[in-house]
């Protein structure tokens, strides 16, 4: 999958962008028709926090639409992480709705093909 990794604000490790690289070439396991991908990198400095959040946002583009999710965590790798398990059930459910909308295509299209052939 072609991701197009943005680091805003910083310069990221390639380390760490090698990271999601490799973590979000995994979701081809359960949907193999995505066919690309932004990821954006954000720190959020507030003044409360003596650390920095780190925000990581992801989205994913497959024919007939697309998905999108945005982690926070105390590193990348942790917010990564977190929005690999939200985009597996997005692209679960995705994969389901399309399946079960051309199999319900698939059943009406022969519904009408016997009742024709049961009509002559």
């Amino acid at each position: 999958m072609r991701l197009q990794m943005q680091a805003i604000h910083f310069d990221a490790d390639p380390k760490l962008l090698n990271f999601i690289q490799q973590k979000l070439d995994k979701l081809d396991t359960f949907y193999d028709r995505i066919t690309s991908g932004e990821v954006f990198l954000k720190l959020d400095k507030s003044e409360n926090a003596k650390t920095q959040t780190k925000l990581l946002e992801v989205k994913l583009y497959v024919p007939g639409g697309t998905m999108f999710v945005r982690e926070q965590g105390t590193t990348f790798e942790e917010a990564t992480d977190l929005a690999i398990d939200t985009l597996k059930m997005q692209v679960k459910k995705f994969k389901n709705k399309r399946n079960n909308a051309r199999a319900a295509k698939i059943s009406e299209a022969t519904a009408v093909v016997l009742t024709e052939e049961t009509e002559e």
